[in-house]
């Protein structure tokens, strides 16, 4: 059948149709495929940047993302962590806490070291209102920078109206409130699934922790009988 033949037949417009509709499906799957790789690429390489921006400049030499386990905690869905080594030994673990601010949930990214202190933190997202909330971030005030060197014994975890240690801001008390309360429950997260989060052995094998998990572990800031049955590796 010779092509004027087949454009008279009563099946061609459909064919046509139909053909046309394949490749424009083929096309666009393969657009969204390639667009699906490069959003996944640069979610990494956000949260890869936001990673470095909580722990000090050289504190641990190895890919976090690469080294990310899932908590059970109890509380809900399992908790993402991302541990940070140096010279193979944990040192540190990276993680997302959430808090209900004024407009909306605050998304924030605390850092803390083996010994339950924290290293830093950053707020990854809000709908707070601008000009007052967002004093927040890292880049519109310091006063997220006043949490680094913080414990749950060396501060209290509430802003000064409250009877805390933290500034609240004028005219927005509800917002820095409701991140020193999702940073306080961090902590709080980390003292009771500490071994967990860290890596350590169930038995209570400490032979591979550093000079500052030493000391740790002389003060019982440890806790050895913390289970591993329920984590969820990725990477090592």
């Amino acid at each position: 059948m010779d092509l004027e033949t087949l454009k008279s037949h009563a099946l061609y417009p459909p064919l046509l149709l139909g053909c046309v509709a394949l490749l424009a499906s083929a096309s666009l799957a393969l657009a969204a495929s390639a667009t699906r790789e490069a959003i996944r690429e640069a979610e990494a390489r956000d949260l890869r940047d936001s990673l470095a921006q909580v722990l000090p400049a050289g504190y641990a030499d190895n890919d976090l993302l690469a080294d990310s386990a899932q908590v059970e905690t109890g509380r809900g869905a399992p908790l993402t962590i991302y541990r940070a080594k140096r010279d193979g030994v944990t040192c540190g673990a990276v993680f997302r806490v959430y808090g209900k601010g004024y407009g909306g949930e605050i998304v924030i990214l605390m850092a803390v070291d083996q010994e339950g202190v924290l290293l830093g933190a950053r707020v990854l997202k809000h709908t707070e209102t601008p000009g007052l909330g967002d004093k927040i971030e890292a880049a519109k005030s310091d006063w997220i920078g006043e949490f680094s060197g913080k414990s749950l014994a060396t501060a209290r975890w509430a802003v000064k109206k409250d009877g805390g240690d933290f500034d609240q801001f004028a005219g927005a008390t509800i917002t820095p409130r409701a991140v020193v309360n999702a940073v306080h429950t961090g902590l709080e997260t980390f003292r009771q699934h500490q071994s967990a989060i860290l890596g350590r052995p169930a038995d209570g094998n400490f032979s591979s922790l550093s000079p500052l998990g030493e000391r740790a572990r002389e003060r019982g800031e440890f806790f050895p009988n913390e289970t591993f049955s329920q984590e969820k590796e990725h990477g090592s």
